[in-house]
């Protein structure tokens, strides 16, 4: 009967005992050069740390002789400054509590003065009588699993550059989107504020308050589909958009038209390019200011009295700005008297993670108009910063960016 081939199963003998010949075939025939010729290093040393036997691998790997260290040195005097330090505090009092220890990472020092890393696990051999006899170590090379390491540390800390310097970017490029500072307007308190949801991807809300022909101001807020650089792309076209369109003819509704004009014809070849936004012109007005807006599908503004009252400003929804290419936009106007204001967001804010609210878990419209409700009367800036302290008690509810424009009539 023919041998069976090493990596096949081992046949059973007929009475159903295993066929041991093989295995031992197999086997070490010698236990003492398997012990000197390990794949890892072995030392037995004294309680006293005496070392008492070591085999042949660790002493290749150290370059020493075994009559230099058996009997002569102790276990802590392979190791470096720092191990032997750690040993002396730490592994030597584990041993003595536990009984062993593993997996602990040390360099030992060579006979030429270079540091060998290991990974080192001891366990302490009774007698009997329960009593504690010599300890036995086991030692594995770890030079390739440092080099790993060293290179993955490395790689990280390149990661991590790389990353600073695209956030660098991203703050910069998002600047550019935004204007650097409000405009001063007399008579007028305004406040602005942007939330970035990822410090590492261009978000896509806008705001900008500019002057016009006359005592007259353009406003405008939106939010874009998308992240990142294309997001960052539309961005610009409709901020631009809407300057140059808010020169040549000053209705909002005209101007929404002509940025709904631009942005389709991008829309036709890729269909993410559509915004929400509000557009609106500021006319002084004696001691407080004409508004006339009007909305391409984003979220109503909402307006505080000097009263103290608060509520959603009344106004038409508007198709989606790019979506379709007929389309038609209604203006409302309303007047600002002192102490008004007008509070104009981007749907970061009512989209947000809130489980204590509704039970969609979203932060909501009529919470936002709660808490509006509470803040009346309240100047621009004023709702600006109670706007930013909700933001950041929702915590990691923030999932989107948030723009926020506040535009107060002064008492």
């Amino acid at each position: 009967m023919g041998r069976n081939h090493p990596d096949e199963p081992v046949a059973a003998a007929p009475d159903g005992e295993t066929d041991y010949a093989v295995f031992s075939s197999l086997l070490e025939d010698n236990a003492e050069d398997l012990y000197e010729n390990a794949p890892c290093g072995y030392l037995s040393t004294l309680l006293d740390g005496r070392i008492a036997k070591v085999n042949k691998t660790l002493l290749n790997w150290l370059g020493y002789s075994r009559d230099e260290l058996v009997g002569r040195r102790s276990f802590s005097d392979l190791l470096n400054v720092g191990g032997k330090l750690y040993y002396e505090t730490h592994l030597a009092p584990l041993l003595s509590m536990q009984g062993e220890v593993g997996g602990v990472a040390l360099e030992l020092r060579a006979a030429d003065g270079t540091h060998l890393p290991v990974l080192v696990t001891s366990a302490v051999k009774t007698d009997n009588a329960g009593e504690p006899i010599l300890i036995r170590t086991t030692i594995f090379d770890a030079r390739d699993r440092r080099a790993y390491e060293r290179e993955l540390l490395r790689a990280r800390e390149e990661a991590d550059r790389e990353r600073a310097r695209l956030q660098d970017l991203v703050v910069t490029l998002q600047r550019s989107l935004l204007p650097p500072v409000l405009p001063v307007v007399p008579g007028l308190d305004a406040a602005a504020h942007y939330y970035a949801a990822s410090p590492d991807e261009l978000g896509g809300d806008f705001y900008d308050l500019f002057p016009l022909s006359g005592l007259s101001w353009g406003l405008f807020l939106g939010d874009v589909c998308g992240k990142g650089a294309r997001a960052a792309a539309l961005t610009s076209l409709i901020r631009y958009t809407l300057r140059t369109a808010a020169v040549y003819d000053g209705d909002p509704a005209t101007v929404l038209r002509t940025l709904n004009t631009a942005l389709h014809e991008q829309y036709l070849y890729d269909d993410r390019s559509f915004c929400t936004v509000i557009f609106g012109v500021l006319r002084s007005d004696g001691d407080g200011f004409t508004v006339t807006l009007a909305r391409g599908g984003h979220a109503a503004p909402l307006l505080m009295r000097a009263d103290g009252t608060a509520d959603y400003l009344p106004m038409p929804l508007g198709p989606l700005i790019g979506a379709w290419a007929d389309v038609v936009f209604t203006t409302t106007t309303i007047r600002l008297n002192p102490g008004d204001t007008l509070l104009l967001f981007t749907d970061g804010l009512t989209e947000a993670r809130a489980p204590t609210t509704e039970p969609s878990g979203r932060y909501g419209d009529e919470a936002l108009l709660a808490f509006v409700r509470d803040l009346a009367p309240s100047t621009a800036a004023a709702a600006v910063t109670a706007i930013i302290a909700l933001l950041e008690s929702l915590g990691d509810g923030r999932q989107d960016d948030t723009a926020v424009l506040a535009l107060g009539v002064t008492r």
